[in-house]
């Protein structure tokens, strides 16, 4: 039976690198039954579109041609979910260090961010029972979601974060350029015209320092549940 409009869950969660956003998200979504949408994931692959055909990020007549060249593909059914590049997986190339280092270059441009907000909000339609992180979902991609949450943590504690997951994926890394590197995303993601980094009005913020990933999941889900009762 098809979904109906009263079936429809949206639940987002928006917030800086290293406040464990993504892993929430999986992890809630599992507890939840509901689909999840790494928005992260379509602007690292577009991303990688640049950094393999050598532009410039701030060529954009050349990124969106590039795109344009391109088919991108979030399946969110599957877990964990499929970043496809022309029926590429290229999950295990758009967590590098080196696309991390342009990938918020790359989604301040408005006219990139403009098509990913279509084509997240083409999942959400095909999919309206949702878990949806990044740093805009909240406020402008899906700004009447039922649910809401923006998570925070310590500068330190972000960068903890990232040098173990950056290692944990074989990296060698240098926390110092790592802390750098976080302070620019910061200021490119709160600083770019369109869409900037923000809490939702209306959203639940929830600082992560010193919570276990469990403990975060555990006061999410609590909150999904008394706001929308049997909906979850």
């Amino acid at each position: 039976m098809p979904t109906t409009v009263s079936d429809a869950l949206i639940i987002t969660i928006d917030g800086p690198a290293g406040t464990g956003k993504s892993t929430v998200a999986a992890g809630l979504a599992r507890r939840l039954g509901l689909a999840r949408l790494d928005t992260g994931a379509m602007y690292r692959t577009v991303a990688l579109i640049a950094v393999r055909a050598q532009i410039d990020p701030a060529d954009t007549p050349a990124l969106l041609a590039a795109l344009a060249a391109h088919e991108l593909y979030f399946d969110c059914t599957v877990d964990p979910p499929v970043m496809s590049l022309d029926g590429e997986d290229v999950e295990p190339h758009i967590r590098s260090a080196r696309i991390g280092e342009v990938v918020s270059e790359i989604a301040a441009v408005p006219e990139i961010r403009r098509a990913m907000v279509h084509m997240q909000q083409a999942t959400a339609r095909a999919h309206p029972r949702l878990v949806s992180e990044g740093r805009d979902q909240g406020s402008v991609v899906f700004p009447d979601a039922q649910v809401r949450f923006y998570l925070t943590a310590d500068p330190n504690e972000r960068v903890r974060r990232r040098v173990a997951q950056l290692e944990a994926d074989g990296a060698s890394v240098d926390a110092a350029k790592v802390a750098a590197e976080i302070d620019h995303r910061d200021a490119l993601d709160a600083g770019r015209d369109t869409s900037p980094l923000r809490c939702p009005d209306g959203a639940v913020e929830v600082d992560t320092t010193g919570m276990s990933i469990d403990d975060v999941i555990d006061a999410l889900e609590r909150t999904v549940r008394e706001t929308v009762g049997s909906a979850c």
